[in-house]
């Protein structure tokens, strides 16, 4: 439990969309997520909230084609 509550914490940026997108994305997917997917979630998180705003909206590509699971699931939220 504790992952969750520090995952959802992670989640509060800067942005107000952004917010919405990760707390939607918490939701809905955070539960059902494997290990590797967990990993991919944690890199996006570290990015900052313009680079993963970009990312999610499409208006940046991804550097790393691995987190490509990750980011389209925060892209359908």
């Amino acid at each position: 439990m504790k992952e969750l509550e520090r995952a959802r914490w992670r989640c509060r940026r800067g942005l107000l969309e952004l917010d919405i997108i990760l707390q939607r994305f918490m939701d809905q997917h955070y539960a059902q997520l494997g290990e590797d997917e967990l990993q991919q979630f944690e890199i996006l998180l570290s990015q900052s909230d313009n680079d993963l705003w970009d990312m999610i909206t499409g208006r940046k590509s991804l550097d790393d084609d691995r987190l490509q699971p990750v980011l389209k699931l925060l892209q359908d939220c």
